[in-house]
């Protein structure tokens, strides 16, 4: 049987289901893009039809699609040959309209990974493309700030269950599959506004049953992953090695996740030798982690999971009992205070990483943290006007560089004077096209005249340029 999920996945936005609004949005966008040319990111939870609804697009408009998954084609290079070539004008095929849609998947997997440069250089695609682009994302705010800020947004909801029901009655009504309407009500009802997973479950109780009945359906019903409390209490406190590894299979959380939840939650437990064997398998974990996260290797994942399970199980010294009031990292609570710092500090990063031609995580940790030290609270004033030029800061940043706190006067004078030296130095290397437009002009009469002061000029302009040049890139340009 082949998989309806597939099989009966729309062909244009007409019979995309739940999503009206969303769906008039992303219609809109692609009728008008001549005019604005933007790429749009289509952002929501997992299987209410987001990639679907992009290739029923395609459809409509006969665009050929080009399509590209984040996850797999993370390196700065490889986005750049392979989006970049993609969304240019050129020699790959092109609808009747001249046009091809390029679909980028999985987007918002980029987040985490910028020293690979591959935010960057999607931004950089997105602003330069010729073609039309549609990212699609299930965490719009795990994109980089720069990414979000350069396309337009469109948000699909999950799909309510008085659209989900009509979808499975056509899928029982083609496929000859007898029901209950109480049958497909629960199984809309049970998959939560995911529309991809109840045309799953539709497909696996009817090829288990003659005739679809809410019996079937509450028997075949998907296994509830385990609750996240009651399996930090086995594996602290109750399991041996092996059955908390298990455990752990059930809990729907990946592996970054859970080491957080553990580590956390064990010391409420957990005490003097057995704590630090325990804290000594989680450090085994994290550095697994962190080799997933260099390498993009997830099969490293299973060591990390043995070492924060089976280890921290292992590590128990005596039998645990009681209560315990578990509860979630205090580390996201961290993160989610400190979130719009952090964006502003990956902003500030990705416009240094830019100009400078080094990676997100070079003027990151190296090239940020040296400008912050040497226009601390802005006391070398002419350094910092020439850092805010540069890298085009603007008050937010340039407070947030300094430490300034708050946007000031001070603050907001470099700024303006940031903005007055870089229209100078426009002036300056336009090689005297300014001063030639106005000449025209004033001497249009005199030919000669003209043609004369013209080549004073230009020699001046070259004689400015070449006093002027000493580096036009990183921290040069204002040293």
């Amino acid at each position: 049987m082949s998989d309806w999920t597939e099989k009966y996945r729309p062909s244009t936005l007409a019979e995309v289901r739940g999503n009206d609004t969303a769906r008039d949005a992303l219609k809109e966008w692609a009728d008008t893009w001549a005019e604005h040319r933007k790429a749009v990111i289509v952002y929501g939870s997992p299987g209410i039809g987001k990639t679907s609804a992009a290739h029923a697009l395609a459809n409509d408009k006969d665009w050929p699609v080009i399509e590209l998954n984040a996850s797999d084609q993370r390196q700065a290079d490889v986005i750049d040959k392979v989006a970049g070539e993609a969304a240019q004008s050129g020699t790959l095929m092109q609808g009747s309209s001249g046009r091809r849609l390029i679909i980028m998947d999985e987007a918002d997997n980029f987040h985490g990974n910028a020293d690979y440069g591959g935010s960057a250089a999607v931004t950089g695609v997105v602003k330069k493309a010729d073609q039309p682009m549609i990212l699609i994302a299930n965490e719009f705010y795990d994109m980089s700030q720069g990414l979000r800020n350069a396309c337009q947004e469109i948000e699909f909801r999950d799909v309510s269950k008085r659209s989900i029901v009509p979808v499975l009655r056509d899928i029982c009504r083609q496929e000859g599959v007898e029901y209950e309407d109480e049958a497909l009500e629960q199984i809309a009802t049970q998959t939560s506004g995911d529309l991809r997973s109840a045309i799953n479950d539709l497909q696996a109780v009817a090829e288990r049953a003659e005739r679809l009945t809410l019996d079937d359906v509450v028997t075949g019903q998907r296994d509830t992953t385990e609750d996240i409390f009651d399996f930090l209490d086995e594996v602290i406190k109750k399991l041996d090695p092996q059955a908390a590894l298990e455990a752990s299979y059930d809990v729907d959380e990946t592996p970054d996740d859970m080491i957080n939840w553990i580590e956390d939650n064990m010391p409420k437990d957990y005490a003097g030798r057995e704590l630090a064997d325990a804290y000594g398998y989680l450090a085994n974990a994290d550095r697994w982690l962190g080799r997933v996260r260099a390498t993009q290797d997830y099969s490293y994942w299973r060591y990390a999971g043995d070492n924060m399970t089976a280890g921290v199980a292992a590590a128990r010294q005596e039998k645990k009992g009681g209560w315990t009031r578990y509860g979630p990292p205090s580390y996201w609570s961290k993160l989610g205070r400190s979130r719009g710092s952090r964006e502003t500090r990956d902003a500030i990063a990705l416009q240094i990483a830019e100009e400078s031609g080094t990676s997100i995580g070079t003027a990151r940790r190296q090239i940020l943290p040296f400008l912050a030290e040497i226009t601390h609270h802005c006391k070398n004033r002419e350094l910092t006007v020439r850092m805010a030029a540069v890298y085009d800061l603007d008050e937010k940043q340039v407070s947030f560089v300094t430490g300034s706190g708050k946007t000031t006067n001070k603050v907001q004078s470099i700024v303006e004077d940031a903005e007055e030296l870089r229209g100078q130095e426009a002036v300056e290397h336009s090689g005297g096209a300014f001063e030639g437009a106005t000449r025209d002009q004033a001497d249009e009469t005199d030919a000669d005249s003209e043609q004369d002061s013209t080549e004073d000029d230009d020699t001046a302009a070259d004689e400015k340029e070449s006093a002027s040049d000493d580096g036009q890139a990183g921290l040069t340009d204002f040293m």
